[in-house]
């Protein structure tokens, strides 16, 4: 029986499958590593303790696009590290250094829970020294403890909350990653996020610091993007994450690095677009169903809400 998404350039439907061209390189991407101290259930790139298919990647790895950035006068604004949970990674500290170090805004994405607590006085040190340039954002699936912890698991609300207040009280630029876990109207989720944080004391604009995520369901049945959707959805190939940013991984076992169109699709070597930026140049067909989940039908974007 045909499936959808399998066929590069045409749906089950036999129509022209959407695209999407490269802008300009905004915002470059660094996978960390696929560890992470929980198991989400949902977690679009299947992050737990023993999950190895992503190294960790280093500081000197991290530079070495860096300096393709620079040496190829590319428009990047920003470097995002995400996992897995970048603070299981040991050279976490080098990599951020490095981004920072070469004036480039630095966005970590973390569950704020345990691990990033070896690391405090580190984060101190770059925060005095590069101020608002290292933004960090907490995944706070919920703000309700019951649906949080149904996603994270148990005992881990609590200790998130506290690493979200030490983060603020250390004046650390924070901001605030949820999940449409339920239907809810998002002012109303909004507000609620700003009653959970002013009764554990932090103050942030979540107009501008608060980013919620559509559901990554992997077993919902969701549409083909065709070339004719662009119209009929009335969004914008452009508007899209392969537009404007790339990804960096380092598969286990390869004696290279990879880069990608996005940050949802490391496994896929459909997508795979080089092993240089310059390479990545390239055309990106929308044949995988988390890019009408997340990106078209979703709206989303991981460097929203930095």
């Amino acid at each position: 029986m045909e499936r959808k998404f399998t066929d590069k350039y045409k749906t089950l439907k036999n129509e022209d499958r959407a695209f999407v061209d490269l802008d300009s390189l905004k915002t470059l991407w660094f996978n960390t590593g696929t560890r992470c101290n929980l198991s989400c259930d949902n977690c679009y790139i299947e992050s737990t303790p023993t999950n190895d298919r992503l190294s960790f990647i280093t500081g000197q790895e991290t530079k070495l696009y860096l300096d393709e950035v620079r040496d190829n006068n590319l428009e990047t604004e920003l470097v995002g590290l995400t996992g897995g949970e970048p603070f299981l990674n040991p050279h976490i500290i080098d990599v951020i250094r490095q981004t920072l170090a070469a004036d480039f805004e630095c966005l970590v994405l973390t569950n704020a829970f345990r691990a990033i607590n070896r690391f405090k006085q580190d984060l101190i040190q770059l925060k005095e020294k590069y101020a608002d340039k290292l933004h960090i954002r907490v995944s706070l699936d919920h703000y309700s403890k019951e649906l949080h912890e149904q996603e994270r698991g148990p005992k881990t609300f609590d200790r998130t909350l506290e690493n979200i207040k030490w983060l603020f009280e250390e004046g650390i630029n924070l901001s605030i990653a949820g999940r449409a876990l339920k239907d809810e109207n998002l002012d109303d989720s909004k507000s609620s996020y700003a009653k959970l944080l002013g009764n554990i004391g932090v103050q942030i604009d979540l107009d501008e610091k608060l980013v919620v995520f559509p559901e990554m369901d992997m077993n919902r049945d969701v549409p083909e993007i065709t070339t004719a959707c662009w119209d009929i959805l009335d969004v914008r190939p452009q508007n899209q994450m392969c537009a404007s940013e790339r990804m960096i991984v380092k598969r286990k076992g390869d004696d290279h690095l990879t880069v990608l169109p996005c940050t949802l699709l490391a496994y896929d070597k459909q997508f795979d677009l080089g092993s240089t930026l310059m390479e990545s140049e390239k055309r990106v067909y929308l044949n995988h169903k988390f890019c009408a989940q997340f990106c078209v039908l979703g709206g989303a974007s991981c460097s929203s809400a930095k």
